[in-house]
Order: structure tokens, then C-alpha cells, then sequence
């Protein structure tokens, strides 16, 4: 694999300056439902015409987080515009249901089964899929959250053109897991029990007696998940794909800190980090207020951050040879 000296471009976009495009009388693209083996489901979304069209994977984040990227309590509609705007600008794109949500709930393993690797072969599938489609010209991977290192792993094993990483973490999950406790104000024997586990988890050994208060992090069920979960460096799995990348990170993200996309844009060369102001963790454009910054991942009348969609597609457009 061609190696790429760790050089990064950083560009910090603020919505003082970009306005977002005024919204067609009508779409300037199709849709239709698609289906993997009437197993998973997905979208995709198609530029009216014949002419073929690069074509983007849109992976969502962590839980139970669907093609649209809404989840229980949440439904915000962050890729459903994402794919919208991407139409808009003549980029075609597929967004699916991760197994267990939408309507590729039937497809969810008992917990206890499921690895970190399943989404991945999945993404895979959904990537080869993409790519047979008549009008498709090269492909993308566009990952969210913890859809960044799904689509990180994928492209280690089908190429692809470019990645796109949004509010994508730069750290391996025990340090984010440990990050976010520290917050939590917890008693000083729940924070050293919680130490425990994760430490266990990161030696790849289950734990049995977990807290109550643990519960929902950490039940034995969810653990063979988190094992396999740990294991991944975001950006050391990033410094093993090649092709350009591009890293958005926004300032008023809760999840995904500064650091996060420094990190992923110093592993490797070809990437383009891009810090757009005011940007949340659910792509909207967040008040300073943490109250009005959440209430956001469940609003869908709020549009994407200004400059979002164009970032993407001016990546796109300047990615080098078709895949």
C-alpha cells in the first residue's frame, strides 16, 4: 500500500459567509427503495437523467440509528437531508437500515451475537451493491459517528474513491467510554467499577457482576459486542486506507471533540480536515445552550449546517480517477 506523509489541510468554514443553496420548486432527483437479499433495506437516491454520477454510502452512527439517522427519541433526519442536498448537487447516494432499526429489524441477531464486524460485512455488501448500479461512476463512504470507523473498515476491504468522515471519533471506544463518565459526576465506587469493566473489556474478558446503574452500558448481552469494538484504533485504521479523505468536525459537537478530528486527519496524507462553525453532533447548526444544542437531535424541520453539502461535494468532485 502506498504510504502518505501525515500532512493535513485544515479549513475552518464560517456561516457568516456561506449560505446554504435556496431549495428547488422540485427535487432534482429520484428515489426508490432498495433491498439486500430481502434481508436489509435502504434508499437510493438517483440525479434525474442518464448521465452516469459518483455515488456515496451514507452509514449512520452508533445504536439503534436508522437510514434516515434517527433513533428512538431522536428523529432529526440528518442523513435523509444529507442525501437530499448530495441529489441536489447531482451526487447520488444509498442509505440503508442498520440491522435491528427500521426496516431491517427482522435482521438483528440476539445481542449476545453481534460483533462490530457484522455492520462492517454489511456495509461491505451494501458498498458492492452500490457499485453494480448502472449510473454509478466511483463510490464514497460517508460515515457518521461511529459510521466513520464502519466505513473506515469497509474501505480497507472494498475500494473505494474517497472517505468522508463526520463527527467521527479519533480515539478507540474505551477512551471515549472513560471521557464521558469522568463527566457524570459518578461516586467514586461506581467510576473505579466502571474502570474495571472497561479495562476487562479491553483485555477481551467479560465481566459478570455489573451494576445496576451499568446496565445499559455494560450488560453482559452488549459485552461481546464491546470487546469487538474496542479493539479498533479509528486512526490507526485509517492510516491503512488509501485514496483522499475528508474529516468535518463542528464546533459545538457534544461527542466528537476537536481532537478527534486532529487525530483522524494527522494518520495519514490526503486528508482534508474541515471545521464547520456552530456545527452539532446531528449536523444542525446548534445554539451555544447545551438544552438547545440536544433539542436539536430531535427536530427534523431543522435544516443541515450551511456549507455542509457543499464541503462534501466539492471533495467529491476533485476526487482523483474513478475506483
Amino acid at each position: 500500500m502506498k504510504s502518505f506523509a501525515p500532512v493535513a489541510v485544515v479549513i475552518a468554514l464560517s456561516l457568516s459567509f456561506i449560505a446554504a443553496p435556496a431549495a428547488s420548486a422540485e427535487p432534482s432527483w429520484t428515489e426508490e427503495e432498495v433491498t439486500l437479499d430481502n434481508e436489509l433495506y435502504g434508499t437510493l437516491t438517483l440525479p434525474e437523467g442518464d448521465a452516469p454520477a459518483d455515488a456515496a454510502l451514507l452509514i449512520s452512527g452508533s445504536g439503534p440509528t436508522d437510514r434516515d439517522g434517527n433513533f428512538p427519541g431522536g428523529p432529526n433526519d440528518s442523513l435523509k437531508m444529507l442525501a437530499a442536498e448530495l441529489g441536489d448537487r447531482g451526487i447520488a447516494s444509498l442509505r440503508f437500515d442498520k440491522r435491528g432499526t427500521g426496516e431491517s429489524i427482522a435482521a438483528a441477531p440476539p445481542e449476545e451475537e453481534l460483533r462490530a464486524e457484522t455492520f462492517v460485512e454489511d456495509a461491505v455488501a451494501w458498498l458492492e451493491f452500490l457499485k453494480e448500479q448502472d449510473r454509478v461512476r466511483r463510490t464514497v463512504a460517508i460515515g457518521h459517528s461511529e459510521g466513520g470507523l464502519v466505513a473506515t473498515l469497509a474501505a480497507q476491504r472494498e475500494p473505494v474513491a474517497g472517505l468522508v468522515l463526520l463527527a467521527s471519533a479519533g480515539r478507540p471506544a474505551p477512551d471515549l467510554i472513560r471521557e464521558q463518565l469522568a463527566g457524570q459526576d459518578l461516586p467514586a465506587d461506581l467510576s473505579k467499577r466502571s474502570d474495571d469493566i472497561i479495562a476487562s473489556l479491553e483485555r477481551g474478558e467479560t465481566v459478570d457482576d455489573v451494576p445496576h446503574q451499568f446496565d445499559a452500558l455494560f450488560r453482559p448481552s452488549v459485552q461481546p459486542y464491546l470487546i469487538s469494538w474496542f479493539k479498533y484504533d479509528p486512526a490507526a485504521e485509517l492510516a491503512k486506507t488509501a485514496g483522499p479523505v475528508l474529516v468535518v468536525q463542528g464546533t459545538r459537537d457534544l461527542q466528537a471533540r476537536p481532537a478527534d478530528g486532529e487525530k483522524l486527519a494527522a494518520a495519514r496524507g490526503e486528508t482534508t480536515l474541515v471545521t464547520i462553525e456552530e456545527m452539532n453532533h446531528v449536523l444542525k447548526t446548534a445554539p451555544e445552550s447545551r438544552a438547545g444544542n440536544m433539542a436539536l437531535y430531535a427536530d427534523p424541520s431543522v435544516p443541515l449546517a450551511a456549507g455542509l453539502a457543499d464541503t462534501i461535494a466539492d471533495f467529491i468532485g476533485k476526487m482523483a480517477a474513478p475506483d
